[in-house]
């Protein structure tokens, strides 16, 4: 019986492979047999969890084609894999990735760092920040207040709770889009709300157009669900979408889906402005595509700027637009609460297909974000936040600039992240190098689609002062020993107070 779970195809691991050599040469630096780099580069693609544990690779002869390396070297890179623990192989049932012994399986997406390893690792790898106190305490304290009368009844509300579904209803009224409690479901999370979605409108083989770059766990969610992913490439900078590409795409293509974020995009920081948005609905409206908005992000404006109007307010009824919003980067990631705006339709629908997933969102945490909403805590906590994140990016920025000039990047007016150019150099492996001297940063191809923007790392605003001080020296120390074409061997430092 074959050991191997999925199947990676010679053309697929081709172009992430070479996206991932795509990066000038090191005057002085030999470089390595081709072999080696061969080996280094899918062993790089394993450890990201881009190609996945158990999964079959080409045969020699395929992959050496599609590579157009002789079949010698992509057997002797196989080998090297094999003595490394990298690889597994059998006669007549091929070879397959693995770990070695004492590694932990690599992530899909950007899961947090458990808290026993805070203390020696600069964790750059979630965009998240600590809970904005004393309004999580305030939020949950009024939820207890509130709980007695819902603990009398079953507890499931598979729509939300109709006092948080008015709430958020409401304030999208107050925003100059007429919504009705009809109009929303509540749900665990963003990620919640997008896969309920990806469910009921994109079945396994339909296509879905993203941004691109895009968010990373999000482009993993809908890989999981069998969807075909078709990348639209972002304006330069933070000019937002490229409605020619957009409108192409959509013509061509036909997506069923298609998921933007248009306030402080993740993780460019891009902010499309009223006009791009007003045309992206009409185009969308036009191919029979429907686009859904994460607004994860707009509360978190860090500087003055004028906020275009919502992307569903050029749809109030929500049949083109479905809407997305959360707790968990305006308030606290830890406060797992979701939403979906769109038409009442729609909501009845997706509704009606969560019987089957997770029957509902924990009432507590219903209450206390309502609560929160109610008494004007919401506003307050989220003041916090914005200062919070304003400090850190510019802290990060000042930092950075000072220890890698020779990286690029726009400073967003607001959001969590920033999307970097990291000077020729491989994202992959300032990833892997930057994990063995204590930072931990995400490479830009977890943000792509087969193999794209090795050369981006993206940087959250998640540190501020001295830690980001420390954080960027060690990217520095990082890219040294990637340019050096070092790293192995190097440990992380033992201890880090922040």
């Amino acid at each position: 019986m074959a050991q191997w779970t999925s199947a990676v195809g010679p053309a697929q691991l081709a172009r992430q492979l070479q996206a991932q050599q795509a990066r000038p040469s090191v005057p002085g630096v030999r470089k390595p047999p081709a072999y080696r780099a061969l080996a280094d580069g899918i062993r790089l693609l394993v450890l990201e969890g881009r190609v996945p544990v158990a999964a079959r690779l080409p045969a020699e002869r395929e992959l050496a084609v599609a590579l157009t390396v002789s079949r010698t070297t992509v057997a002797a890179a196989y080998e090297a894999l094999r003595s490394e623990g990298f690889l597994e192989s059998r006669r007549g049932a091929g070879s397959w990735t693995a770990v070695p012994a004492g590694n932990p399986l690599p992530a899909r997406g950007l899961e947090p760092l458990p808290p026993e390893s805070l203390g020696s690792m600069i964790d750059l790898g979630c965009a998240a920040l600590p809970a904005p106190e004393p309004w999580l305490t305030r939020g949950i304290q009024g939820a207890l207040e509130e709980l007695p009368p819902y603990a009398h009844t079953h507890g499931d509300y598979p729509a939300g709770l109709p006092a948080l579904r008015q709430m958020l209803a409401d304030r999208y009224t107050e925003r100059g889009i007429p919504t009705m409690p009809e109009q929303i479901m509540v749900t665990t999370g963003a990620m919640g709300a997008i896969d309920a979605i990806c469910h009921l409108f994109a079945g396994r083989g339909e296509r879905i157009a993203v941004e691109s770059p895009s968010y990373a766990n999000i482009l993993q969610l809908m890989r999981e669900a069998g969807a075909r992913l078709v990348p639209v490439a972002m304006a330069e900078g933070l000019d937002g979408w490229d409605l020619g590409r957009w409108r192409q795409v959509l013509r061509d293509a036909a997506p069923r889906l298609a998921y933007v974020v248009a306030d402080f995009h993740n993780p460019t920081g891009a902010l499309a402005d009223e006009d791009q948005r007003r045309q992206l609905v009409e185009a969308a409206r036009s191919a029979g595509t429907v686009l859904v908005v994460d607004e994860t992000m707009t509360e978190l404006f860090l500087d003055d700027v004028t906020m275009p109007r919502r992307v569903c307010a050029f749809d109030p009824a929500g049949a083109t637009v479905l809407t997305v919003g959360s707790a968990s980067k305006a308030f606290w990631a830890g406060m797992r609460i979701g939403w979906v705006r769109a038409a009442p339709d729609v909501i009845r629908s997706l509704v009606a297909a969560r019987a089957y997933a997770d029957l509902g969102t924990p009432v507590l945490e219903q209450l206390g974000v309502n609560w929160l909403m109610r008494t004007g805590g919401w506003e307050e906590a989220v003041g916090l936040r914005r200062a919070q994140a304003r400090e850190n990016r510019d802290a990060l920025v000042t930092a950075v600039r000072r220890e890698l000039p020779d990286w690029e990047f726009e400073v967003p007016k607001g959001g969590l992240t920033l999307w970097v150019r990291t000077g020729g150099l491989s994202g992959s492996r300032l990833a892997e190098v930057g994990e063995r001297v204590g930072v931990r940063v995400p490479s830009g191809p977890r943000f792509g689609v087969d193999g794209a923007f090795e050369g981006y790392v993206r940087l959250p605003f998640t540190v501020g002062g001295p830690v980001a001080d420390e954080a960027a020296a060690r990217l520095a120390a990082a890219a040294r020993l990637v340019e050096a074409g070092a790293g192995a061997g190097v440990e992380a430092p033992r201890s880090f107070v922040a």
